[in-house]
């Protein structure tokens, strides 16, 4: 009698993105593009954190506008809902019941020290609230609830990810495995693209100023245009070398959406001059995102399809995460 083998079980993938109304070029790069790519080698799960991004107020109109299009863009970037379970956050009320529990898990030391704290503190004077300080543990309820053995992140989200294992490891130490713990996935190339404008900076969406970031939906002459603006240096030789933050960022970027080495791009622009390397790397960056911006469009225009999409997948999401949530209540002694 034959016996039939049980399919290998995947290695889990978690990630989000912040439905912020623009997502740039280095969202794509460092977040969204690699989405895509590990979705079949991984059981995903992808989601619009529209919980996180209310420790900063919120316009209500503006931002069920935001989310609806940061998922809309999830999907045009290549997330596939048939192949990933993509949803938004707050449509799985898990994440916020398991942030509760880890919130007593976390000491306040620990938060004290997350520099992302630090840095939206100062922006945001007027607003320190609990939900800045104690975001991180929200971030862990939303990876340990899926038993992610993976999470995508940028490397501004490293504390983060080792918070998470601390206060998983915190965890099982008391009540036995009850949580795996996650590592983290960092891109080899384009896991940081810096300002266009100060390429010692990150790119970032809240730029004062627009030259500095390309927007992921942005038209083709005006990322030509932010490209030709860009800060390089005086020694017009595209080599990738310490010193050339301008040109360095430029080559990554090239790279990425090209597939060609420093090595190689080094040879395609030798002897020419940076009007040209610039035209180049903002043409090659404008035809990569074409197809996005032309789903996004399609998308956009069938809402019906969004609606199932993000019903379907927080159904699912909801499905694996309380059998997580019920092994934490009983771990912890809550009544059934």
């Amino acid at each position: 009698m034959e016996t039939t083998q049980k399919p290998e079980r995947k290695p889990v993938i978690f990630s989000g993105i912040q439905p912020t109304g623009i997502m740039t070029l280095g969202n794509y790069l460092g977040a969204l593009k690699q989405w895509a790519m590990l979705q079949d080698e991984y059981d995903s799960y992808y989601c619009i954190v529209d919980m996180h991004a209310i420790t900063i107020r919120q316009d209500p109109a503006a931002f069920r506008k935001n989310i609806l299009s940061g998922y809309a863009l999830m999907l045009a970037c290549g997330i596939d809902p048939q192949r990933s379970t993509t949803f938004i956050q707050s449509h799985v009320k898990t994440h916020a019941e398991l942030a509760w529990i880890l919130n007593c898990y976390t000491q306040f030391g620990e938060l004290s020290r997350m520099t992302q704290f630090k840095d939206k503190s100062q922006k945001h004077p007027d607003n320190i609230n609990v939900g800045l300080f104690a975001y991180p543990s929200l971030m862990a309820a939303d990876i340990l609830l899926y038993q992610a053995d993976l999470v995508p992140v940028g490397v501004d989200q490293k504390q983060h990810l080792e918070l998470t294992r601390d206060i998983a490891t915190r965890f099982n130490s008391v009540y036995g495995n009850t949580f795996t713990l996650p590592d983290g996935y960092y891109p080899k190339a384009g896991a940081k693209i810096m300002s266009l404008q100060d390429p010692t900076k990150k790119m970032s969406k809240s730029d004062e100023n627009v030259n500095a970031f390309v927007a992921i939906l942005d038209d083709q002459d005006t990322i030509i245009r932010k490209f030709k603006r860009a800060v390089t240096d005086s020694e017009a030789q595209v080599v990738y070398r310490e010193g050339k933050d301008g040109i360095n960022n430029l080559m990554s970027i090239y790279s990425v959406v090209t597939g060609k080495t420093y090595e190689e791009i080094e040879k395609e622009f030798d002897g020419k001059g940076y009007g040209d390397f610039k035209l180049a790397v903002g043409e090659a960056v404008a035809e990569h995102l074409r197809p996005i911006r032309e789903n996004y469009a399609r998308y956009m225009n069938d809402k019906a399809y969004l609606e199932e999409c993000y019903h379907k997948g927080a159904e699912k999401a909801l499905k694996v995460s309380q059998r997580t949530l019920d092994k934490v209540h009983k771990k912890i002694g809550f009544i059934r």
